[in-house]
């Protein structure tokens, strides 16, 4: 088939190594600012013109047969450096411009992210944010994200990372809940309270470490821990632990701000949690040989947004211990 006669099945194949990373017309449709009826029909054109299947279509997902996986293998590295060089020329005009999809977690996105983007955007007028808020883990390349923000102790070596700012996990409980069931001395007595937990690979299992005195080894505990209540998402467990539910462990840009009632108590300061909701904030991305400029400029307000942390001057002030 000559160049002429592929040219106008161009976009329809660009289609295609997109339904082969969402393995659903639904996302691919929304993805390319179509309707789902019209990138079904795509496809099929699309088979009628290679006169092979494809697509594998049940109930329940879309695949894609052995000769659609090899043409989307052939094609994808094509794609990819005709979408660099579009950013790349584009770039050249000097003005940061486009749309950049970003990932992170609902509490941090909701708290600290989204004003951060309202400031961008009136910097960049003629950038565009499409921000998703999700606890889950995002496949960046398969989803079509451009950056997920995300905080972790170990970022993946495929992506680029860019620090943005250390974070930490807090143990905390109301005044309330301690009148009630006494504040924990050791991190054993943590397996004798109501403890909210974290949906994850850590929940019912907390570490902490104490510094040793005069350079001696610091003091690892592992606790079992158990409670009422487990959750994907801190927000949730701060309003429990303002509630008197249990003590638990939150990020630190999930702590209430001065000035809310009842505040939260830091439990076991003396200790610090090891390996939980990860000590850096990230911009993670997957390696690219050109990263756009908009996300470039985004990142870079975010690094400066985030330079603070999220201890003081941030507005979060905990309490001191109660005797």
């Amino acid at each position: 088939m000559s160049a002429d006669q592929i040219a106008p099945l161009v976009a329809d194949l660009h289609l295609l190594t997109v339904l082969a990373a969402t393995r659903s017309f639904t996302e691919t449709a929304r993805r390319l600012g179509v309707s789902k009826a019209s990138a079904s029909m795509r496809i099929s054109e699309l088979e009628r013109s290679a006169g092979v299947s494809l697509v594998r279509r049940t109930t329940r997902s879309v695949g894609l047969t052995e000769a659609g996986q090899q043409m989307v293998n052939d094609m994808l590295p094509a794609f990819t450096q005709i979408s660099d060089s579009y950013s790349a020329a584009r770039d050249l005009a000097g003005t940061p411009r486009g749309l950049v999809r970003v990932t992170a977690p609902v509490a941090l996105g909701r708290q600290h992210l989204a004003p951060c983007v309202a400031a961008f955007l009136k910097s960049f007028p003629e950038i565009q944010i499409e921000l998703e808020l999700t606890d889950r883990f995002v496949n960046l390349a398969n989803e079509g994200f451009d950056l997920a923000i995300r905080h972790t102790s170990t970022p993946p070596e495929t992506h680029v990372a860019w620090t943005l700012c250390e974070t930490r996990s807090i143990l905390l409980a109301s005044p309330d809940y301690l009148k009630r069931h006494g504040t924990p001395k050791h991190p054993s007595d943590l397996a004798t309270h109501d403890c909210l937990l974290y949906l994850g690979g850590h929940a019912g299992n907390w570490t902490f470490a104490r510094p040793g005195k005069r350079k001696a080894p610091a003091e690892l505990v592992g606790v079992n821990v158990r409670g009422i209540l487990k959750a994907n998402n801190s927000e949730v467990l701060r309003d429990a632990l303002l509630a008197g539910l249990g003590i638990g462990l939150l990020p630190d840009f999930s702590v209430p701000a001065a000035g809310r009632h009842p505040q939260l108590i830091p439990v076991l300061p003396d200790w610090q949690v090891q390996g939980f909701f990860g000590e850096r904030i990230y911009a993670l991305r997957p390696w690219s040989p050109q990263v756009p400029k908009a996300v470039q400029c985004f990142v870079e307000h975010l690094r400066t947004s985030f330079a603070q942390g999220f201890t003081p001057p941030h507005p979060i002030t905990l309490l001191s211990k109660t005797k």
